[in-house]
């Protein structure tokens, strides 16, 4: 069985291994990871081979960690990289390579649309209709769009939305209240198999899934890095964020909104963001919570959103696509049935 596991910001870890009387055997790992004494490469070796073929990542990593030798140095991986390429070479996890992915920039829809295009190209993927797919949303409409299980009173504040003219919608993914103004955000959804991050944690499969948009920021010269759980953030503050939901057909949702440009003020008056969210970020202010693209960058919105496009075409191969006319004629019902109704938006009242 064979295993890889590209560590977030850090290097390759690749596995090998037998399963014989349902213990792990013949292990062997390798990599562009730096170690040091070289023979603790051997220490690792050891301590997997024998392990119950079922171990869970958490005593897969703690075995690791016993042992390797005091004075042993690791750069660019972990004994939790280690059990993750483990755990997903167990559990037959496809890699990048393994899938033509697609490309869809498509026009901007009204903010229920995308929200039901969202479900339906990820649908159509996990049932292998659709290639896996990175999708940018355009934006003519501006909206608060909150988490599936936020309380809708309690995070928008009606007649700021109002006033400055947002919609409210409710997304299929957890995680918290986006405030969308229109051309001042960059949003994208991947539309992935689920076993391109088996035998990751969701934690793990957040950081996994959004690489290629950390190299695209590093590239214009943004020291991007990710913050447990799902944040995207710099030096100067945070860029962005991501959500996810796992979906019955075998298909992953992961999304994310980078705010490119904002006004805190606006902010501040259309989202009811509390004092205990804000104290856990260590700021007293809305308004410094996100530190937009266009502040660090000084490129428009469409020359950040080319440089991601030539990112993840180059790392994944990827061919410009389209969303089919069946395709939105599915989300078209989906917004009727579901995304426009009060008993969606209100879910969690």
């Amino acid at each position: 069985m064979h295993g890889e596991y590209k560590v977030p910001g850090g290097k390759l870890v690749v596995v090998d291994l037998d399963v014989v009387d349902a213990t792990i055997a013949n292990f062997r790992l390798a990599g562009d990871f730096f170690l040091e004494p070289d023979e603790a490469l051997e220490n690792i070796n050891d301590a997997v081979n024998g392990l119950p073929a079922d171990s869970d990542a958490a005593s897969i990593a703690a075995a690791v960690r016993a042992g390797l030798p005091e004075n042993a140095t690791l750069l660019g991986f972990s004994p939790e990289a280690v059990a993750v390429a483990i755990r997903r070479s167990l559990s037959k996890a496809t890699s990048w390579g393994d899938y033509d992915w697609e490309i869809v920039h498509a026009p901007a829809v009204s903010p229920r649309m995308h929200l039901a295009l969202d479900e339906v190209l990820a649908a159509e993927v996990g049932e292998g209709r659709r290639k896996p797919t990175l999708r940018i949303w355009e934006w003519n409409e501006s909206a608060v769009v909150i988490g599936s299980f936020q309380s809708l009173k309690n995070e928008v504040d009606p007649e700021g939305a109002a006033k400055y003219g947002f919609d409210v919608v409710r997304r299929i993914s957890g995680g918290g209240a986006m405030m969308m103004e229109k051309g001042a955000v960059i949003t994208y959804s991947l539309y992935v198999p689920a076993e391109l991050v088996q035998g990751m944690s969701f934690a793990d499969s957040y950081a996994f899934l959004d690489e290629w948009v950390l190299e695209a920021l590093k590239s214009l010269g943004i020291d991007a890095s990710y913050k447990p759980l799902n944040d995207i953030t710099s030096p100067t503050g945070k860029i962005g964020g991501a959500a996810q939901k796992r979906l019955g057909s075998g298909a992953v949702l992961h999304h994310v909104t980078m705010s490119y440009d904002m006004d805190g003020e606006v902010m501040a008056q259309v989202l009811r963001i509390g004092r205990e969210k804000l104290s856990d970020k260590g700021i007293t202010s809305a308004a410094k919570r996100v530190d937009p693209l266009r502040s660090q960058t000084g490129l428009s919105r469409a020359e950040i959103i080319e440089r991601m496009l030539q990112t993840f075409t180059t790392l994944y191969q990827a061919t410009p696509g389209d969303i089919t006319p069946e395709e939105y004629a599915k989300a078209e019902r989906l917004v009727e049935e579901k995304f426009a109704t009060e008993e969606w938006l209100t879910r969690v009242p």
